[in-house]
């Protein structure tokens, strides 16, 4: 026997999966800002104290805020970019210094 030809009803083709993709989350910079009052040895103790550099790392990224006015000290998730600026703050505020750390989307 032939076999029968398929039917216009008939679904003919290819199965397909829909892969779900987990999306990153987005990311923030946290940047550190220049100020008149705050000293150069403060802004070098948050670096090494909040974001883990060495003293050679944050020696050199004051000098850069120093320089230019402003520069990204590290790149979080939203929490922990909140979390970190939270912390310089209230260690400024509490050391009586007018340092600015903000963040924003990379």
């Amino acid at each position: 026997m032939a076999a029968k030809p398929p039917e216009p009803d008939d679904e003919v083709g290819a199965v397909t999966k829909t892969r779900t993709r987990t999306q990153r989350p987005p990311l923030y910079k946290v940047l550190i800002l220049n100020d008149d009052y705050t000293p150069m040895e403060f802004v070098v103790h948050v670096l090494e104290r909040f974001f883990g550099l060495t003293h050679a790392q944050a020696f050199e990224l004051m000098l850069t805020v120093h320089k230019k006015g402003v520069a990204v000290v590290g790149v979080f998730s939203f929490e922990v970019a909140e979390t970190k600026v939270g912390q310089v703050m209230d260690f400024a505020r509490r050391h009586q210094h007018p340092l600015q750390c903000t963040m924003e989307k990379e």
